[in-house]
């Protein structure tokens, strides 16, 4: 599957943010808002203005629709969430080169609210997986105790983890031990 560079990026975003929610007794990943500043920075979102408490509130909006996409039972329910982001955002579509990327689509207006620029860009990146098909890319880590979301980039759709150094392998060490524990029981 061919994902265009600007829509990959968006896909890293969506991910990353989904994963900042709270999950069974974590704590929030976007606690204030100079956490949305450093998430922001460290996803080299560009355009965004001052934020405030409100724009942190707007993202946590948003954040809980990318998770609703993830957890759609089918296209039809991820394409109805999605359509609903992007109208809401009032989407723009505009060529744009800038830092050193080449020519991409931004889909949020000028000056945008941030939550808007997220609901735009990030959302016409999960809109081009449903399109192509491709919504069962959208899923959750399979280890028990995780359950982050991730994209499913692989040629054959077989990841399970959303990281298989961390999670897949803690998974296959642990069921190589208890193979071992039930060798040497018996």
């Amino acid at each position: 599957m061919l994902i265009p560079h600007d829509t990959r990026r968006a896909l890293e975003v969506v991910v990353a943010l989904v994963n900042t929610a709270p999950e069974s007794g974590e704590t929030d990943g976007l606690p204030d808002v100079a956490a949305l500043y450093g998430f922001l920075r460290d996803h080299e979102v560009s355009d965004v203005g001052t934020l405030t408490a409100h724009d942190l509130e707007a993202v946590h909006g948003v954040r809980g629709r990318f998770a609703d996409v993830f957890a759609a039972p089918d296209a039809a329910a991820a394409a109805l969430i999605v359509n609903q982001l992007v109208a809401a955002a009032g989407t723009t579509p505009r060529l744009t080169d800038h830092d050193g990327y080449d020519w991409h689509i931004h889909y949020f207006a000028p000056g945008a609210a941030v939550d808007e620029h997220l609901a735009a860009d990030c959302g016409m990146a999960l809109a081009f997986i449903v399109v192509a098909g491709e919504r069962e890319r959208l899923r959750r880590c399979e280890a028990p105790d995780c359950g982050r979301a991730f994209v499913d980039l692989s040629r054959n759709r077989s990841r399970r983890y959303c990281d298989s150094r961390t999670c897949g392998n803690r998974l296959h060490v642990a069921a190589y031990r208890a193979r071992r524990r039930e060798s040497s029981a018996s």
